[in-house]
């Protein structure tokens, strides 16, 4: 059973990233670990810094919902997610690991003005200009952290270079599981 988590800054490119690879390899299965984050704020407040990963039941949530899609599924998965602190990691990875799960973690190490322009272009709710310029606002304001977490990482990350092509990316990815 195995994990590839692919981290990095919002607009870093994780879900292009992880896409492509469940795109060139149909035993991989994509899973997004913001899903258990949207479950978890309906059902009990966020905490003060407005952050679903501050709570330790999505932490948990993230790798036990892991853990039962390669259970249930024997797919590895491919986990698009940004984390960056890295007591969150540990605890994810641990939990992960101490069920006999294999963690490969890669970094989409991008610079931070091409990470402002990237997330200037998206649009996240096209339909909702409100909360689409509300995301947008938090995006960019979670950036100059994100892009400092490279030197915060577990010493086995995988740091990719993500003004790369997607496909180059990918490929450096898949070259890399061969390996392990």
């Amino acid at each position: 059973m195995r994990v590839i988590w692919i981290n990095g800054a919002f607009g870093a490119g994780k879900t292009t990233l992880s896409e492509k690879l469940t795109a060139e390899d149909p035993r991989l299965l994509m899973f997004d670990a913001e899903l258990p984050g949207f479950m978890v704020r309906e059902i009990v407040p966020l905490p003060a810094s407005g952050d679903f990963q501050d709570l330790r039941v999505w932490r948990r949530s993230v790798a036990d919902t892991a853990i039962a899609l390669l259970e249930e599924y024997g797919r590895t998965l491919v986990v698009p997610m940004t984390v960056v602190v890295p007591s969150y990691l540990e605890e994810i990875f641990g939990r992960l690991r101490a069920h006999s799960v294999g963690v490969n973690h890669f970094f989409i190490d991008v610079p931070i003005r091409v990470l402002q322009a990237r997330i200037e272009a998206q649009s996240i709710w096209p339909d909702d200009p409100a909360r689409d310029a509300q995301v947008r606002t938090w995006r960019l304001e979670q950036v100059a952290r994100c892009a400092a977490a490279v030197g915060l990482l577990p010493a086995d990350t995988v740091v990719l270079d993500g003004e790369l092509p997607v496909a180059e990316l990918a490929s450096q990815v898949l070259a890399r599981l061969a390996e392990s």
